[in-house]
Order: C-alpha cells, then sequence, then structure tokens
C-alpha cells in the first residue's frame, strides 16, 4: 500500500516512510492511495478474531513493508499493557451500546494508537539507526497517551504543548508528572488550535524538520487513525453476534475529527450496509456539526467546556474527509484549505452539503445537556459517562433507529471529576489517578509564539 498527500505535491511512499513523516511535506495530510473493500468470506473469516488478531488484519491490509512476525509482535506488545482482555470491551446500557475506550494506560481512547504508535516509533528508529524529536499538541488525551507511548524510549524526546490551565487537573498531571529526561511538557499561554497551529508550522519548515528528525504523533499520522479503524471493526462483529444482525450505528464526540474519520475508514473497508449512521457528536465548540448540518466550517473563539479534549475550532483531520469530498482532487483541496488559512472559513454548496449528509449526521451538545446525560444515565443504570461519552450518548439517542447504537466512550470518568461530581454529587477515581496526587511535576510555561517554541525544542533536542 502506497501513500499519497491530500495536496497532491508527493510521490506515492510506503507505510514508514509515512509514519516517520507525519505531516506531508507538502503541508498535507498523507492518506493511502485506496481504501481496501473487504469481501464477504474474509468478513467472515474475522468475526471470532481476538482484538490482537483482528487488528493484524486490519493494520497488514494498509502495511506492505513491515514483515508479519515483526507487525504481529508490535501488536501484541502494544496492547499488553491494557487493563481488559478485550482491549476495547462493550456494555449495554439503557438500549443503547457503551464501547470503553479507556482501559489503556492513561484511561483514554488515544491510548490505543498512541502504544501502537510508540513502538512503531521505537522499531523503525531501531532499524535506521537514527533518533527522532517529537512534536505535538494535546486538548488533554493525546499529550499524556503519547507521553506513556514513548516515556524512556532511546532515540526518541518528546515536546508536547498544551493550553495552560484549559485541560483538567487529572489530565495536567498525568502529563506534568511524568519526569523522565526524555519528556518535556509545555503549558502554553493560548488554545489547543494555537498549539496545533504551531506544531503545523514547525512541520512546514522543512529545513528545521529535518534538521532535527522531527515526528509527530497528533492525528496528522496516519498510523494514528489506523489504529483506531480497528475498535470500529472489532465493535460491529460483537455487537452483530449478540444482537443477531447485520448493521450497526455509531455515535463519536469528536473535536479533531480523527476519530470519526477512524470510522468512516471502516464505513468504506466494511460498506454501508454494514456501519449505517456515523453520527458525528460536538459540545459547544461545534464547527463540525455546523459543518455537517449547514455546510458552514467557520471558526469561532474557543469556548472552555467540561469536555475540554473537544474544546477545539479547527479540526486536524477535516482536510482528509475534504479531500474525498472533492472526489480524492488534491488541487482542489489544496485551494480550500489555502481559503481556509486566508479566510477562516469555507462554505459548502448544496449538492456538497448532500453528499455531506449521506456520510454524517451531526448534534451538538450544551453544557447543560452533558450534565443532565450523566446525571439520568447515572440514575437509570448505576453507570457513569466522562463528559466526552455523554455527548456522544445525547448525540445518539437522537438519531436511534432499528439499529443498535454503539457509543464511544472516550475516557474514564476519573479523569473530569468536577463535571461528573455536578451530574451526580460523587467524583469516581481510580487508584491509577489518586497516585498522581502530590507527585514532583515539570514543565514550562512558554508564550504562544513559534519562534518561542523553536527555541525551545533547539535547546532540548536530540
Amino acid at each position: 500500500m502506497k501513500y499519497i498527500s491530500t495536496r497532491g505535491k508527493i510521490a506515492p511512499i510506503e507505510f514508514k516512510e509515512a509514519v516517520m513523516m507525519g505531516l506531508a511535506t507538502d503541508g498535507g495530510l498523507l492518506l493511502p492511495v485506496t481504501l481496501p473493500s473487504i469481501d464477504a468470506q474474509t468478513l467472515l473469516s474475522w468475526q471470532t478474531l481476538s482484538y490482537q488478531d483482528l487488528a493484524f488484519e486490519v493494520m497488514s491490509r494498509f502495511i506492505g513493508d513491515i514483515p508479519t512476525p515483526d507487525l504481529k509482535t508490535l501488536i501484541s506488545r502494544s496492547y499488553q499493557t491494557f487493563t481488559h482482555p478485550q482491549v476495547t470491551p462493550l456494555v449495554k446500557k439503557d438500549g443503547v451500546y457503551i464501547l470503553e475506550l479507556f482501559h489503556g494506560p492513561t484511561l483514554a481512547f488515544k491510548d490505543v494508537a498512541l502504544q501502537f504508535l510508540g513502538n512503531l516509533f521505537e522499531y523503525l528508529l531501531a532499524e535506521s539507526g537514527e533518533k527522532m524529536n517529537i512534536v505535538g499538541a494535546t486538548s488533554g488525551d493525546t499529550g499524556s497517551a503519547a507521553i506513556q507511548g514513548v516515556r524512556g524510549k532511546e532515540r526518541i524526546r518528546i515536546f508536547i504543548m498544551h493550553p495552560h490551565k484549559r485541560v483538567s487537573p487529572i489530565q495536567e498531571l498525568q502529563m506534568t508528572s511524568v519526569t523522565d529526561s526524555n519528556v518535556f511538557n509545555i503549558a502554553i499561554q493560548g488554545t489547543f488550535d494555537d498549539g496545533q497551529a504551531i506544531v503545523k508550522t514547525i512541520f512546514n519548515d522543512i529545513a528545521f524538520k529535518e534538521r532535527h528528525h522531527l515526528g509527530a504523533v497528533n492525528s496528522i499520522n496516519w498510523a494514528r487513525i489506523l489504529a483506531q479503524v480497528v475498535y470500529y471493526v472489532y465493535a460491529y462483529f460483537r455487537v452483530t453476534e449478540i444482537e443477531g444482525c447485520e448493521s450497526v450505528d455509531f455515535s463519536v464526540p469528536t473535536g479533531n475529527f480523527g476519530d470519526v474519520f477512524a470510522g468512516f475508514v471502516a464505513r468504506e473497508m466494511l460498506g454501508r450496509s454494514r456501519i449505517s449512521k456515523l453520527i458525528l457528536a460536538t459540545n459547544d465548540n461545534d464547527i463540525l456539526s455546523r459543518f455537517v448540518i449547514d455546510g458552514d466550517y467557520s471558526t469561532n473563539q474557543v469556548t472552555p467546556t467540561c469536555s475540554p479534549s473537544m474544546d477545539i475550532q479547527l479540526a486536524s483531520n477535516f482536510e482528509r474527509y475534504l479531500y474525498y469530498l472533492n472526489g480524492q482532487d488534491a488541487e482542489r483541496t489544496a485551494v480550500d484549505m489555502e481559503t481556509l488559512s486566508k479566510k477562516r472559513c469555507l462554505r459548502f454548496d448544496k449538492e456538497a452539503r448532500t453528499k455531506i449528509s449521506e456520510d454524517f449526521s451531526a448534534r451538538r451538545v450544551s453544557e447543560v445537556e452533558v450534565i443532565a446525560t450523566i446525571r439520568e444515565f447515572y440514575g437509570a443504570t448505576g453507570y457513569v459517562l466522562d463528559p466526552h461519552t455523554a455527548v456522544g450518548v445525547k448525540a445518539g439517542r437522537e438519531f436511534a433507529a432499528n439499529r443498535p447504537m454503539i457509543c464511544l466512550a472516550t475516557a474514564h470518568p476519573g479523569k473530569f471529576g468536577a463535571a461528573v461530581a455536578e451530574a451526580i454529587g460523587e467524583q469516581p477515581l481510580p487508584p491509577s489517578l489518586a497516585a498522581l496526587q502530590g507527585l514532583p511535576t515539570r514543565c514550562e510555561i512558554l508564550a504562544t509564539e513559534t519562534t518561542i517554541i523553536k527555541e525551545f525544542i533547539n535547546g532540548h533536542a536530540l
């Protein structure tokens, strides 16, 4: 499988080069030349596979340059760190299936991809003898998951920016209490969007990128999306087996478009007769729901919410979907992204809106609705939702049909204690999170300026 850029200015490359490149050198995002379609006979053979074996079958359709034994070992190592034997188990509560994606080391769905990516980076660097400096931005969960994926690994240093005091206290501690010598936490005095803009600017400085051997852990890295595709396929098999049906819907809380785009890829592989609706659920930062409902992709000010990982205006993975919406026209996509950069908005005509509505449904969920959903769901089931998952559950119920609804639970509720306590009067805190209290921390607070961040990287990079 070869990879190309959404902006069309690079020659097709292999998977390993795509992983190490991160952001395409023409400023676009990398995608496989084609999305594989899986035939019915092959799907039948996948039905009873373990999560790890299914991950190999799915990933190997996109990876042609890693030997089978090595890929299987990478997958096995990556999911040994999860506390549940099914890796991403499902529970049925009050008529909806909850896909629990929080059984990894940092109790968030980002672990599913970043445990794999950390091991993949280590494997590729050992093979090449090179080194890497990872630069990323986080709205909350990516940072800690990325840090856990690469902490202590030789040949790697990691620089993670998070918006100062705009993540939950637990999310902040999960990052800043990791004091390994190869980990550098940076609190920027701005928003996640500011941090992500800095990351893209740095990666577009090709000389700087090559001099410091920069690598990407944000979902601009295709390997992140690929690892997330697996749990959609796994959930599809488990739920259709239980329900004796052929089709399911997914409700996905999203701010960066990465998780729901992984669902888009999974549906292309399995077919729309198997994954029917993909429901894009946003909080008050509703650029993505406005895009789906009204064809309006225009930025506003970021509004702080109790689901901070979704407090995003410019979604990093939007360009990947835009490429498909544009009929895989890279030149048109590049023009659209230039327009977005200058005008901070894109408007879509009736024909495009029809296509978008065929691909996604969407719902904005307010802060009041988030707290009410956590409270009501707990009252009905005794099950505690985190605020992000509550966004997905609320939106999913709005679109309930005669198919099973699978809602992605993207984080453990203990990570967002204040919101949960407001909703149900108590704050669940698992031992791994309670143990963070009082640990020594290390973090640099820096201005939201690319030159300052680059100077910091210059002073600490390998």
